[in-house]
């Protein structure tokens, strides 16, 4: 069902929000990926993946944990915490909702300084490929108190989506868990700022 739709008849909206887990920048290793699935903002379930630091798996790896599985019937939509997972592993954002045939939003908490990273990026191999990605990723909407962008969906609808699995502040229930519950698998405890 549209999510227009499911605005309009106030229906459930099922949810993936993903982040990934603190890792040591550097290191080599690989970063954990959490998805945590909410309907509107009670927790439903959780899977869990790896991706390579500054790599380019994020896509594919979000796509192996959900093609095929339970969850994904299920879902009207998925959430990133932002464009990039463990450094500058860049999703993308359209082939991500091609390929899972739902609305893929990268929810951030301010607008990026697409300037400041630029060096960063020019300090990996295949600067170009990593630029790409985030020009893919199209416009970048504010709908006050979200900044995002967003495959597959109106941004206003989108923007309206986002308030209702939102449960206080400005960061969707599955995100601020998909925080909370990275921090807390590879530290011991979960953090304060989610």
């Amino acid at each position: 069902m549209k999510l227009e739709l499911l605005l309009k008849l106030n229906r459930t909206i099922r949810v993936i929000g993903f982040d990934d887990a603190p890792f040591i920048r550097g290191s080599k290793e690989n970063v954990n990926l959490a998805g945590i699935i909410c309907a509107q903002t009670r927790f439903e379930g959780m899977v869990w993946g790896q991706i390579q630091q500054d790599g380019f798996d994020s896509t594919d790896t979000i796509c192996n944990l959900l093609i095929g599985g339970k969850f994904l019937p299920q879902l009207h939509i998925v959430l990133l915490d932002g464009i990039g997972f463990g450094g500058l592993n860049f999703v993308n954002l359209p082939e991500l909702c091609a390929r899972l045939q739902i609305p893929c939003v990268a929810v951030m908490r301010r607008k990026p300084d697409l300037t400041a990273m630029l060096e960063p990026i020019n300090r990996l191999p295949y600067p170009e490929k990593r630029l790409e990605l985030l020009r893919s990723a199209g416009t970048i909407y504010e709908f006050p108190p979200f900044v995002f962008q967003v495959c597959g969906e109106h941004p206003s609808v989108t923007a309206s989506v986002l308030q209702r699995l939102t449960d206080c502040g400005k960061v969707p229930e599955a995100l601020r868990l998909a925080h909370l519950i990275g921090a807390a698998v590879i530290k011991g405890e979960s953090g304060s700022s989610a």
